[in-house]
This record gives C-alpha cells, sequence and structure tokens, in this order.
C-alpha cells in the first residue's frame, strides 16, 4: 500500500534568511519580492517548504527576533499584500510556507510593552514579567543568554523587567491568562491567512517558575563561561511544566486547519525533554540541532541517528539540519580547502536519514562564512558585545551567492549590501554551479529527485549496519516497495566495506564520485575517499 506523502513529514524544507537571499530594490537589504523572484530556483531544486525567518517590524535589537507587532509585514520586506503575493507565487509551485513565531518576547517598541510601562495597573503591566528588586539588587540570580543579568531595572516603571535574550527583548507572561490568549489567536491569524507552519523559536522559555526562585549554581560552567548564564542550572527559567498543555493547546488549533504543522527550537537543546515536547498530541517535531555540534566523525552522527532511532522514540518524526543562522556554516566547519567532497557526503547523510531535512539557504551550493575580523564591522549584536571572544553570527548571514557579478547578483553593484558577500562568489555561485554537472547544486538537486522518486527514502523505515569501521556509516531505508542502502565513508582514505548479503546483487543508484552503474555489484565495495552510495535491492 503506498505512503500518502504529508509535506511536513516525507518533504523538504529550505530556511531562507529573508535579509540575506535577494534584494529587489537596491537598499541592500533582501525582501520579499526578491524571494518571489527565485522562487523558480526553488522549485527547480525541489523543495516542498520555505521557512522564512522573522519577517515582522521589528527595530532588529537581535535582526527580527524582537517583534514590534506580531499581525504585520517590516516594511523593508514588503506589507502584507506582497506577503500574500509570496505565499500565492510559492503555492502555485506547490512550496509551502512556514513562517517564525517569536512568542517568548517581544520587542521593548511593541505597543503591549509601552503600554506595561506607564503604571502598575496598566492592563498591559501583566503581560510581561515585573519584579521588585532584593536589598537592592535584581529579583532573582538568573543570567541573560546574551550576558548580563536576565533583569533590566526600568526607571519610567520603577520595577525590573525580565528578559532572557536582550534588553530589547522583555520576556512575555504566559501565565496572564490575556496574554495567552493573546498568542493563540496570533496562530489563527496566520493560518486564516494561509500559512501552512510555524517554526516556534526558543518555545521551551515560554514559561517561568511562577515564585521566580534562584537557579542553583553549576560547576563546571557550560561553554562560553563568561555569562551568568553558564554558571547555572535553568531549573526555574526553562522547561517549566505549564508548558506541556500550552502546546497541545497549539496543537488543537492546528489540527483545526488542513495540514498545518509547528516544529520548535528548544534552548538548550536536551534530548528527553526534546521528545516529550514532540510527543502525539503536541508539537509536529522539535529541532535536532546535534549535527550543528558535531566533529566530522562517523562515530558522532551515529549517537545521534541511534538516539532518534531508539524504539522509545518511533512516534516522534526527527529532523535533521547541517546549518542555520545561528551557526558557522557546515562547508565552514567541515570542508578542506576549495573542495566539496565532504559536503557531497553530508548532503547524502542528509536527504537519505529517517525524518525531515531542512536545508540553510547557500549550503546547497557550499558557501562558507564570510570572514569577520574586526569589531567595528560586525552587525550582530552578539558579535559587538562579546568580540573577539565570540564574533557573532555574521559570517553565516551572508548574502546568497547567485552569480560571479559584484555583490553576488544578491543586490545591484552601485549598492553596499548589508553584509558583505564572499570574496570566493566568483567561482562559487548558482550560476557556475547549474552549469557543472558535478557540483554540489547539482548533486543535491539529484539527491532531492531521488528523495521523492523513492518511497523507501522518502518514508522508509532506518536500520543501522555495522560495517566494523569507526569511519563509516551504514544503515538501510525500507518501506513496503523497497530497500535501499546508504554508505558514508567519512575518510580520507579508501574503504572496502562488505556488503549486507540482500545487497550482493544490488545496483548502484547513486554515487557521490562516480555514474550510476546498472550491473550488480558483487559481494564487496570499494568505498573511495569521502564517497557515498546509495544502493538498490
Amino acid at each position: 500500500m503506498a505512503v500518502q506523502k504529508l509535506w511536513w513529514k516525507h518533504g523538504v524544507v529550505y530556511q531562507i534568511y529573508p535579509r540575506s537571499f535577494k534584494d529587489s530594490n537596491a537598499d541592500g537589504i533582501g525582501d520579499l519580492e526578491g524571494i518571489i523572484s527565485k522562487l523558480d530556483y526553488l522549485q527547480e531544486l525541489g523543495i516542498d517548504a520555505i521557512w522564512l525567518s522573522p519577517i515582522y517590524p521589528s527595530p532588529d535589537a537581535d535582526f527580527g527576533y524582537d517583534v514590534a507587532d506580531y499581525r504585520d509585514i517590516d516594511p523593508k520586506y514588503g506589507d502584507l499584500e506582497s506577503f500574500q503575493r509570496f505565499q500565492s507565487e510559492a503555492h502555485k509551485r506547490n512550496i509551502k510556507v512556514i513562517m517564525d513565531l517569536v512568542l517568548n518576547h517581544s520587542s521593548d517598541q511593541h505597543k503591549w510593552f509601552v503600554e506595561a510601562r506607564q503604571s502598575k495597573d496598566n492592563p498591559y503591566r501583566d503581560y510581561y514579567i515585573w519584579a521588585d528588586g532584593k536589598n537592592g539588587k535584581a529579583p532573582n540570580n538568573w543570567g541573560a543568554i546574551f550576558g548580563g543579568s536576565a533583569w533590566n531595572w526600568d526607571e519610567q516603571a520603577q520595577q525590573y523587567y525580565l528578559h532572557l535574550f536582550y534588553e530589547g527583548q522583555p520576556d512575555l507572561n504566559w501565565r496572564n491568562p490575556k496574554l495567552y490568549q493573546e498568542m493563540m489567536d496570533i496562530f489563527r491569524f496566520w493560518c486564516d491567512r494561509g500559512v501552512d507552519g510555524f517554526r516556534l523559536d526558543v518555545f521551551n522559555l515560554y514559561y517561568k517558575d511562577k515564585d521566580l526562585r534562584d537557579n542553583p549554581r553549576r560547576f563546571p560552567p557550560t561553554p562560553p563561561f563568561g555569562r551568568i548564564y553558564d554558571w547555572q542550572d535553568h531549573l526555574y527559567d526553562f522547561d517549566q511544566p505549564e508548558m506541556l498543555p500550552a502546546l497541545e493547546d497549539i496543537r488543537k488549533i492546528l489540527d483545526s486547519y488542513p495540514e498545518r504543522y509547528a516544529v520548535g527550537e528548544t534552548y538548550p537543546e536536551v534530548a528527553d525533554t526534546v521528545t516529550s515536547y514532540a510527543a502525539p498530541g503536541r508539537l509536529h517535531a522539535a529541532f535536532n540541532f546535534a549535527f550543528l555540534h558535531n566533529d566530522w566523525k562517523a562515530k558522532q552522527f551515529l549517537k545521534t541517528i541511534q538516539f532518534w532511532e531508539a524504539p522509545e522514540n518511533a512516534e516522534i518524526q526527527p529532523t535533521y539540519v547541517l546549518g542555520n543562522h545561528d551557526v558557522p556554516r557546515p562547508a565552514t566547519r567541515y570542508a578542506k580547502g576549495k573542495e566539496d567532497a565532504r559536503m557531497k557526503v553530508a548532503a547524502v547523510m542528509l536527504l537519505t536519514l529517517r525524518g525531515t531535512p531542512y536545508i540553510y539557504y547557500g549550503d546547497e551550493i557550499g558557501q562558507r562564512d564570510i570572514p569577520v575580523r574586526r569589531r567595528k564591522d560586525i552587525q550582530d549584536p552578539i558579535g559587538k558585545r562579546y568580540f573577539p571572544l565570540m564574533k557573532g553570527r555574521d559570517g553565516c548571514r551572508a548574502p546568497m551567492q547567485w552569480d560571479a557579478s559584484d555583490n553576488a547578483g544578491f543586490t545591484s553593484a552601485e549598492v553596499k549590501p548589508w553584509l558583505p558577500v564572499h570574496k570566493d562568489h566568483t567561482h562559487r555561485n548558482v550560476v557556475a554551479q547549474t552549469n557543472d554537472p558535478d557540483s554540489l547544486l547539482n548533486q543535491y538537486k539529484t539527491l532531492i529527485k531521488l528523495r521523492k522518486e523513492n518511497s523507501a527514502l522518502y518514508a522508509g523505515d532506518l536500520t543501522l549496519i555495522d560495517l566494523n569501521s569507526s569511519d563509516i556509516l551504514a544503515y538501510t531505508r525500507s518501506s513496503a516497495e523497497q530497500t535501499v542502502f546508504i554508505c558514508l565513508n567519512f575518510s580520507n582514505k579508501t574503504q572496502m566495506i562488505h556488503l549486507p548479503k540482500e545487497f550482493t546483487q544490488a545496483t548502484l543508484l547513486y554515487s557521490t564520485h562516480k555514474k550510476a552503474l546498472t550491473d550488480p555489484l558483487e559481494n564487496t565495495y570499494s568505498l573511495q575517499a569521502n564517497e557515498a552510495i546509495i544502493l538498490q535491492q
């Protein structure tokens, strides 16, 4: 019996950082019209959904993750009309739209917070978390993720307010029934406008301990060691029990619309907690970020896959990502020199595992981080605060490299883009790779097409295979119609592998190194350095 395809379960999601994708009006910042102009490219790539990082009105204290209005579009990206046009054009190409919802905190310029500061009896006061100090100090010892205390004294309000991120991102009070209803209505607002899904930013922080108790001290601290946050066990500011019924309410809203979806970002990611949030009746999925932090070692990737394939997690939909807007790009972390051999292996892994793969814009052409050398050039507030210990996230947010022209085709040659383009754009760009049949981009296109056409790859079970090599990762994907075997060589040397007996007469469906063969294989295969293969019985 054929599997009924669900776009969010069996498809491929592509993350766009809107500031950096395509500028249509020559102001140096990407926008919705620019994205519309590249939808044909994304359709040809083969993706099923676009996740847009935040495009709501924002003063950009954290580049859109400080929202000033949850029901509108920032003018630098367009307006509600251009968003509807973008969504309509995406849907014409069978591409779904996922919006980023930032509901743990708002901007301090949101009208709710502007009102809340006015007085203690203002009806919006309890939309945020306020407290008096203790002995002339902050209400408790909580540290902000972006450094310093999580509490800020507001002279106008004559109280402290909580901000687990920047001072300009006050935390919302999900315990307030009116605020809670506002949050639920935001989901309805965008669902009513036809949005297909949501990525929930740091959703596990929505609730805080109602008594605002001190967090216990942690020793040793977690990296990077320089923040109050690093020295605490986060018992009272993260992962409170009230989160579960809230997720169930969100899921009920989404289920009242056809094929709506929500994936959550937990911070920090704790595997057992993630699975509880993605259990049936809650989120459809929660992000698995382990691949973002692994070294280029098969056993590290294996450990992550083993967790998600454990029997107790059988009902959980895994997600796999190699890059996003917060960490160095995979090519920066893993590639050696100018070659993309490892990136091709990584692409095979990402697009053949059980679960939903997410591709960060530009990773399909192997974009590298732009270098960040001087504090005065940094745009990211994290980098400005912690340089040189931390250089921020500008490196992975540079403009998309469309062609070899000045500014890489991202914006007009006469315009200064908000971040510089990488100097390698003259040879590493979409046009050049489109014309090269062996390019990383064309490998991505081929792999996505294979995934769509083979039920074992988009919907099959996964079984890990031990080939007695710490450099090899191998597994099968099996559906009612077919079984395929995937083998990845993470080393820089040839590995002679003994194929599982059921694959000794298999054919080579795909290789990163050579064209697919039609002759059956023998019982061994010479897996070249940094080669990945897919065999079919």
